[in-house]
């Protein structure tokens, strides 16, 4: 997944769940069809909240890596 370029980045690193979570449904609408939003997360509970909260809304989730406590999803509109 490292040839994916995202459209737009979303650094949410320190904030607290559900911050990550309701920040990426709420950035998501205003991309176009087709882009990749990265969302940047150190928070462990996104692990949960992220790919479930995206799918249930329609959108597709690409990858999700770890690298320590942060973790990486790019999310396709």
């Amino acid at each position: 997944m490292e040839d994916i370029v995202p459209t737009l980045r979303l650094d949410m690193v320190g904030e607290p769940c559900p911050y990550p979570a309701v920040a990426t449904l709420e950035v998501m609408p205003q991309l176009n069809d087709g882009d990749i939003l990265e969302v940047i997360s150190d928070c462990p509970q996104s692990i949960n909240n992220i790919p479930i909260d995206v799918k249930n809304h329609g959108y597709e989730v690409l990858s999700i890596e770890q690298h320590g406590p942060t973790i990486r999803y790019l999310i396709r509109k």
